[in-house]
């Protein structure tokens, strides 16, 4: 892979995870500050990642794998998703934001797929290649996150003077702009035969379930399911929780947490193989449980460390679970089941482990709503406390030791 290509596919990382982390943190504070919306309505939005998860296979498997180069797709999705972002930044109400929301993740969470296909098809060793270019990614997150708080967009002020609406502005203008950009990147054709006939057990991943037979693949299966209702409560009300309670600038306290992912990347090797994937998978359930006690007993005084530790611990959450799931997946599948195994594993976190997670983290902030609209946060994170140390619980008496390769 040349430098010239290298530099194409790291500032398409960029640009790719800019335009997410720009708006997608500070929704759970916008919503209900700028539109009014309740727990249930802030819910039905993020959901939307999960039915994006779900209905992007259909739009890869069916249009991107088998008719049109991969960069092209790209770059027209990019461009449909500025038009859409703009008529977000121009909605007054949640009935007139919420469907270009749900039209936009569609397309949104296609291009995380498209991405990656352009990337792997210019590299000669993706294992030793791919975390130089992905993690120029994380640095766009970073980046849309520093410059909310920069600007003071997530300030109380900024707030109250709608000035948090600009993030789906600057998220319109950076979509535009790596729209443009995709057409000039390397050509990435069609992998698929025309010819073949279209399965939906091949789109969805189905002919993987096959592993379910596997018993310690099954529990982990579940496990993935149901630990992702913990981490609907982090994506969907963490950002609002801050706000709501008055830590400065927000977005750029979360920002923290994409630092930890990239430390905790660089670790996880290390344990990996030193203490095995069970203990791997247990030391990130046990990190999620711990992190929302943090947000449950801090504050913004004397216990400001803990709400900041709780959000540190992303990376360990984030990294040693899904990073080391997939490899786990990768090993149990084999060559027949790869793809339709990591395609099922997605299906089974992203789309319904985490729309299960939003409706009820919704449902419960709700129920928790004091005098002055204010939220009795001690008590709500409790909730996917509790429910990350039962599953944790239950995956450590249920899931059996056993070796698993890890190549670096």
């Amino acid at each position: 892979m040349t430098i010239k290509i290298k530099a194409q596919l790291s500032l398409m990382m960029f640009l790719e995870f800019f335009i997410w982390g720009g708006w997608f943190v500070t929704l759970g504070i916008y919503l209900p500050n700028s539109l009014g919306s309740t727990g249930s309505e802030i819910a039905l939005a993020y959901s939307t990642q999960s039915w994006g998860a779900i209905l992007a296979p259909f739009i890869i498997g069916l249009i991107a794998d088998r008719y049109f180069n991969a960069e092209r797709i790209l770059g027209v999705l990019h461009l449909i998703g500025a038009a859409l972002m703009y008529a977000m930044y121009q909605a007054t109400d949640f009935s007139g934001f919420f469907p270009f929301l749900l039209a936009y993740m569609i397309m949104y969470m296609s291009t995380l797929a498209l991405v990656n296909s352009v990337s792997f098809n210019q590299m000669k060793d993706p294992a030793k290649e791919f975390s130089f270019v992905r993690v120029f990614g994380t640095i766009g997150w970073i980046t849309a996150g520093l410059l909310i708080s920069f600007f003071n967009w997530d300030s109380q002020e900024g707030i109250t003077e709608g000035f948090l609406r600009n993030t789906f502005l600057m998220a319109s203008v950076s979509s535009a702009i790596l729209g443009v950009f995709s057409f000039t990147l390397p050509k990435t054709p069609p992998t698929a035969d025309k010819s073949q006939k279209i399965k939906l057990s091949d789109i969805l991943g189905l002919d993987a379930l096959a592993l379910l037979k596997d018993r310690n693949f099954l529990i982990f299966f579940l496990a993935s399911v149901f630990i992702c209702i913990p981490l609907a409560f982090y994506y969907q009300h963490a950002g609002q929780f801050l706000g709501e309670i008055g830590v400065a600038n927000p977005a750029g306290k979360m920002t923290i947490g994409q630092i930890s992912e990239i430390l905790f990347l660089l670790l996880l090797p290390f344990f990996f193989k030193r203490f095995g994937f069970k203990m791997t998978i247990v030391a990130a359930m046990l990190a999620w449980g711990l992190r929302y006690l943090m947000f449950a007993f801090g504050d913004t005084g004397e216990l400001v460390f803990m709400l900041l530790t709780g959000i540190a611990l992303h990376g360990v959450c984030y990294d040693f679970f899904f990073v080391s799931g997939q490899i786990y997946t990768d090993s149990k599948a084999g060559a027949k089941y790869k793809s339709a195994a990591q395609g099922l594993i997605t299906l089974a976190t992203y789309g319904v482990g985490m729309l299960i997670g939003f409706w009820i983290a919704g449902a419960i902030t709700d129920t928790y709503v004091m005098d002055g609209g204010q939220h009795d946060w001690s008590t709500i994170w409790l909730y996917p406390s509790a429910f990350a140390f039962l599953v944790l619980l239950l995956f450590s008496i249920l899931f059996k030791n056993e070796k698993i390769a890890y190549k670096s």
